[in-house]
């Protein structure tokens, strides 16, 4: 191993946010009005609900339910903003000149089907997660590959904002030309 590289643990490089989870059911979600900040569940984006628990940049892995791909890998979720997360999710950030960013290229190239329990509902527990043996670089070289990722990642974000956007722009317009509410027809291009 080079100069400085160590071998460590998960546990020694992330922290894990699940005691400020709360769980909403399904009929708690329907009973809200104004539906603006996601919900996200083990795997995905579940709902919308009126209010949010999180707020920032954080990395989801699969708790239970969907825990790994095909191959072995844990299901994560890149997410920011302000948010819900269910008690299907882990809420991770880094530590040690991890960031969530090198944290999400980390867990993608890190298979954990071997720490998965539970025959029934597939689990990865805090423990296992913690016990996961990784090769932890030097901080330099951390901090340099942090400054080359965290340029890419914050064009993902604004990507998806727009994206977002553009999607609402859509949705609000597309019934009002359907319909003949908007008349488009004296429009010179």
């Amino acid at each position: 191993m080079p100069d400085g590289w160590r071998i460590g643990s998960v546990g020694e490089i992330i922290e894990i946010h699940d005691s400020k989870r709360i769980p909403l059911s399904g009929a708690e979600r329907a009973k809200m009005e104004k539906k603006t900040y996601p919900y996200y569940g083990a795997a995905a984006l579940m709902d919308y609900v009126d209010d949010y628990i999180f707020d920032g940049k954080y990395l989801l892995l699969g708790e239970d339910g969907t825990v790994v791909d095909e191959a072995g890998y844990p299901i994560l979720q890149y997410v920011w903003g302000q948010f819900w997360v269910n008690n299907h999710a882990h809420i991770l950030t880094g530590k040690l000149g991890f960031n969530v960013e090198s944290l999400y290229m980390l867990f993608k190239q890190t298979p954990v089907k071997a720490i998965v329990t539970g025959a029934v509902q597939p689990k990865i527990s805090q423990t296992n997660l913690r016990s996961i043996q990784v090769v932890i670089p030097p901080p330099k070289l951390l901090t340099d590959y942090n400054s080359q990722i965290e340029p890419l990642f914050a064009l993902l974000r604004t990507n998806e904002e727009t994206n977002k956007s553009l999607t609402a722009l859509r949705d609000t317009l597309l019934p009002k030309l359907m319909s003949g509410e908007l008349d488009v027809s004296n429009i010179q291009l």
